[in-house]
């Protein structure tokens, strides 16, 4: 059962971004489209993460394989959003 974790989440997440697209789509409600738009933002970001994660880790490893693949990810756009400034300065 735990083997197939990661595949169950994996398929989970790629669902709820069909869902956050149909909100998204959807043109009644603007609180709907935001929801969307976060769910879309969170399940992808996710999705990045349990997607890298080694089919053969288990428990508690693909748990703290998970979470340093997050904090890879926000370091990356933590520094990205930080280097704008300096870069646009570069483009003047």
């Amino acid at each position: 059962m735990e083997g197939r974790l990661l595949p169950r989440v994996e398929l989970g997440l790629i669902v709820l971004m069909v869902v956050g697209f149909v909100l998204i789509a959807q043109q009644w409600s603007f609180v709907l489209y935001q929801l969307g738009l976060l769910i879309v933002i969170g399940a992808t970001i996710l999705n990045i993460a349990v997607g890298n994660v080694p089919r053969s880790t288990r428990g508690w490893r693909a748990f703290r394989a998970v979470v340093i693949i997050l904090a890879v990810t926000a370091a990356v756009f933590v520094i990205g959003i930080l280097l704008v400034p300096y870069l646009a300065q570069l483009g003047q």
